[in-house]
């Protein structure tokens, strides 16, 4: 296999583990290697990425902003799905995946490599996640997943590998988690958050203070949004870049967005994670809060039965799947309807529902809805309504009592 493989194009941070497997790939296969980093937010390592792998023996260095496309066209098909995997994960990385992937195979296809690589383990989602991201794009493209081939086990021997053949390694003091950010969250796992009963250390979490150290005055926000993809932030209109960075900012003052979960992974795995997103937060409980308005009872219903499946897709690595998207397909023709806004009020760490309002397509209609008197609503139609509906049960409740059930 070896022999085949002359030109490789590796998802490359800049960190150790990637810095490694740039020589390893050289050094294992004979091959180039040409490395890809993609800008989704993940912050100062992107700038630093090309001279490390300069540095490290990369014949070429790229580096992509993909910031823009990631919020708009994953993140925002995402909210308007309101995605969320088991109850509390809102899908932060498994979203920046495919987008990278998607870049991987790109660069491959425009350079002639022969395989892309990637630094994820044997046992998380992001070994599958790229790699379906890539055959789906690129069936015949071969991929590289150093941590399934190579001896090395941890970070001790990544470390004394690099020492052995000088490859220049982050001089910083090791964190006792992992931790992996984009513009729309921050994860951490790993070290002293394997124990599902230690609490996350205090001074971990980088987007949002302490709840308890947030502000002693609450704050309001209002978001607006057209056809389901949030699109103003207290009036003023915003790219999708722009507002979630800005809602990321006011959700994470207030210490808005942490979660502490223990989930299933694809593989099999239970894994303890804990995610700050305080921007997506928000904007998922001002989404629900306009479609609470806009959508037709049976139409959310029917939606919200399809939730856990599409997070799941996503969740698995399945977003160029044609079963995903099919889903999206129907989940934006729900949203056509979801126009208005929705006005949260923070404090403490929490993001409550205060107002939310549709000029076009609000179905509420105070006129039906007040106790007060009406013409609008006759309540002696309830008898009927309930006489039929209690049909089947005062038939099945008359043939059981009969039996002396």
């Amino acid at each position: 296999m070896s022999t085949q493989i002359k030109k490789v194009v590796l998802a490359y941070s800049g960190g150790l583990d990637t810095s490694v497997i740039l020589r390893w790939i050289q050094e294992e296969y004979g091959a180039e290697v040409i490395t890809y980093t993609a800008d989704v937010g993940q912050g100062e390592e992107v700038a630093e990425a090309e001279e490390k792998a300069r540095a490290t023996g990369a014949v070429e260095a790229i580096t992509d902003d993909l910031r823009e496309e990631f919020v708009r066209d994953f993140v925002f098909a995402a909210i308007r799905a309101n995605a969320i995997y088991e109850g509390y994960y809102l899908l932060g990385t498994s979203l920046a995946r495919p987008i990278i992937g998607k870049g991987l195979v790109e660069v491959a296809e425009r350079t002639g490599a022969d395989a892309i690589a990637h630094g994820a383990t044997g046992k998380g989602n992001d070994q599958v996640r790229f790699e379906l991201a890539a055959f789906a794009l690129k069936p015949d493209i071969k991929v590289i997943a150093p941590w399934r081939e190579w001896n090395l086990r941890g970070r001790a021997d990544c470390v004394a590998y690099a020492e052995a053949h000088g490859i220049p390694i982050p001089v910083t003091p090791e964190k006792p988690y992992s931790m992996d950010a984009n513009l729309l969250h921050i994860s951490y796992e790993g070290g002293v958050l394997e124990d599902p009963w230690t609490a996350p250390p205090a001074d971990m979490f980088r987007m949002t203070t302490n709840p308890e150290d947030a502000p002693d005055e609450p704050e309001w926000v209002t978001i607006g949004f057209h056809e389901g993809t949030p699109v103003t932030v207290n009036g003023a209109e915003l790219g999708p870049v722009d507002l979630l960075t800005t809602v990321n900012r006011i959700g994470g003052r207030h210490g808005v967005g942490r979660v502490d979960i223990v989930e299933n992974r694809f593989v099999g795995i239970k894994n303890r994670g804990v995610y700050e997103t305080p921007g997506g937060t928000l904007l998922y409980h001002a989404h629900r809060a306009v479609e609470s308005i806009t959508l037709d009872r049976e139409v959310a219903h029917l939606r919200d039965e399809l939730v856990p499946r599409y997070a799941e897709m996503v969740y698995n690595g399945f977003w160029y799947s044609p079963e995903r998207e099919a889903l999206q397909a129907f989940m934006d023709d729900v949203q056509k309807r979801v126009n208005g806004e929705a006005r949260l009020k923070l404090y403490k760490g929490q993001a409550v529902v205060e107002g939310r309002r549709s000029d076009s397509h609000s179905l509420y209609d105070e006129a039906t809805a007040t106790f007060e008197a009406d013409e609008v609503y006759h309540q002696g139609d309830a008898t009927g309504f309930i006489r039929l509906q209690s049909l089947r049960l005062r038939t099945f409740a008359e043939r059981r009592l009969g039996a002396g059930e």
